[in-house]
């Protein structure tokens, strides 16, 4: 199953990163595998300190901010108790992981992760449409090198109504920002590549 939260990482120099991603999860998050995207940054810094951090979270702001690189204040973190690194504050669960091995030999890599240390420090806030639209709009405005511009488009209107219904200030407000993202890219940026 995947679970999509956010990673943080550091860089050689220690400096943060935060990006939503999605880790495929085996039992009670016994076991992941981090696919992160060449080049990126989550790629280059897990390649090089071979740990980070994985958080379960209901902030859907937060993903929406960081899938668009509008995340321009970085939220309060603590240090991480078993690696170099950092815990998000505000999260429901995190996994602190080192990185088992590397496979690049593809525009995907692979990662199966150990996790190392686990926290918990509040309840998930419970299943939302309007949340579980914004995190498959934030998903699809980080494909727009993957997939028809007019696709997404397509898609983020069918995702709409659901905000627009079941969704308070904080998802609104993020589904905005996701599509006027997305609408502001030019067509031509994903006519370049494959849709598969």
């Amino acid at each position: 199953m995947i679970v999509e939260g956010i990673v943080t990482s550091v860089d050689t120099a220690g400096h943060l990163n935060i990006a939503p991603m999605g880790p495929v999860v085996t039992g009670d998050f016994a076991r992941l595998l981090l696919r992160p995207f060449q080049p990126s940054t989550t790629f280059t810094n897990l390649a090089a300190t071979r740990c980070g951090v994985f958080h379960v979270v209901d902030r859907v702001d937060m993903i929406a901010k960081a899938a668009t690189g509008k995340l321009t204040q970085m939220p309060p973190v603590e240090p991480a108790a078993m690696i170099d690194g950092f815990v998000l504050k505000d999260c429901c669960r995190w996994f602190e992981f080192t990185v088992d091995s590397i496979d690049a030999s593809s525009a995907r890599s692979r990662m199966p992760l150990s996790i190392v240390h686990q926290g918990e420090r509040r309840p998930f806030f419970g299943f939302n449409r309007a949340r579980h639209a914004v995190l498959e709009a934030a998903i699809l405005s980080t494909r727009l090198h993957l997939l028809p511009r007019q696709h997404v488009v397509d898609m983020i209107s069918f995702l709409e109504p659901a905000v627009e219904k079941t969704g308070g200030m904080e998802e609104k407000f993020a589904f905005t920002m996701l599509k006027d993202f997305v609408l502001s890219q030019p067509e031509t940026m994903s006519s370049l590549h494959k849709t598969s």
